[in-house]
């Protein structure tokens, strides 16, 4: 039987960019049943495996099977593990495999889900939260530090700006479609307030993710965080306000999550981390992961959690040491343990 290092460098291995997940989900449906998990996949594409004696509740872990698509090969450098998904997110997927795994006498269900397209428009995160049963606690696998526990993530917005203007000489004093672009990304900003911080968990803040134009057609891509009590109907209304005759395409919202720290997932995992020797850190993350899209569907207690060095997603050198992964999977292990007590 494998070790949870050979299952991990193995998922490594298989690339699985955002869309071209279908080779690591069947892969992991395989090697869910052989470690004794009932493993299936549903119609988005997600791989799901059930461990447990059934008669309890259901504590599902979730976390995604894509990655960003900037090829990385797999490999081992000594204690550390390289490869695109070390900490973002396989790491943390694998260990709550291997978690799951060790606890086949669970007093209920442990439900482990890998989805797809969580880099993208998390469409297997929404597909679950639509057509699953809420469970009665729920982790996401997402890279913390072994000793972290994450409470929340800011939300999200994102928006597609067009505009087009008459083509023109260049020395024509009338507005071309190029400042027309350059004007509503200064009045988004205006929009977002003075405050504006990428850094701050309750601030807002903008990034111009793509752009492309020439004086008679313009484009821009906008990558809004946003956290929580935002109210993204008054954003929107406020940038059509300012739009100059521009085209604003609501991409994707998503909502800023946290719990408290009196959650019982927080709870659990932080007793688990002192059962491993650290000392638990509760974290605000700035990003979003698939926590912030089913939070609106399920209102149950819920933390992310997992090994790896967050400051290394989507990074040209990403890895995950030896250490921290197996220290990731007894937290989970542990994790799982307080839960069936908590619940």
């Amino acid at each position: 039987m494998s070790t949870p290092v050979d299952l991990l460098h193995d998922m490594l291995a298989i690339p699985s960019p955002s869309g071209g997940e279908d080779e690591l989900a069947r892969f992991l449906e395989k090697s869910m049943n052989d470690l004794g998990l009932a493993a299936r996949r549903d119609e988005a594409g997600n791989v799901i495996g059930d461990i447990g004696t059934g008669n309890g509740p259901v504590v599902m872990l979730l976390s995604h099977l894509d990655t960003v698509d900037r090829p990385l090969p797999a490999r081992r450098d000594g204690d550390r593990l390289i490869g695109r998904g070390a900490v973002d997110a396989k790491g943390p997927l694998a260990a709550m495999i291997c978690a799951a795994a060790a606890r086949p006498s669970f007093p209920g269900t442990i439900r482990v889900a890998g989805a797809v397209e969580e880099e993208r428009l998390s469409r297997g995160g929404e597909h679950l939260a639509r057509t699953l049963p809420a469970p009665d606690a729920l982790l996401v696998g997402e890279p913390s530090g072994w000793s972290r526990v994450v409470l929340g993530y800011k939300g999200k917005i994102d928006l597609d700006y067009r505009v087009a203007r008459p083509a023109t000489h260049s020395t024509n004093p009338a507005a071309k479609a190029t400042e027309a672009a350059v004007g509503f990304w200064h009045d988004l900003l205006d929009a977002l307030g003075p405050e504006r911080d990428h850094g701050t968990f309750g601030l807002p803040a903008a990034t111009l993710r793509g752009m492309h134009g020439d004086p008679a057609e313009a484009w821009l891509d906008i990558d809004c965080r946003i956290p929580l009590g935002f109210d993204a109907d008054s954003f929107a209304e406020r940038l059509r306000a300012c739009a100059n005759g521009g085209e604003i395409t609501v991409v994707r919202h998503v909502p800023a999550v946290r719990s408290g720290r009196g959650d019982p997932v927080v709870r659990a995992v932080s007793a688990a981390i002192r059962r491993c020797g650290g000392e638990p850190r509760p974290t605000l993350k700035t990003g979003t992961s698939d926590m912030n899209t089913v939070a609106p569907h399920w209102n149950v207690p819920m933390a992310a959690f997992g090994p790896g060095d967050g400051s290394l997603d989507h990074a040209d050198d990403e890895h995950i040491t030896i250490d921290e992964f197996l220290k990731g999977v007894d937290v989970l292990t542990a994790s799982l343990d307080e839960l069936a007590a908590a619940l």
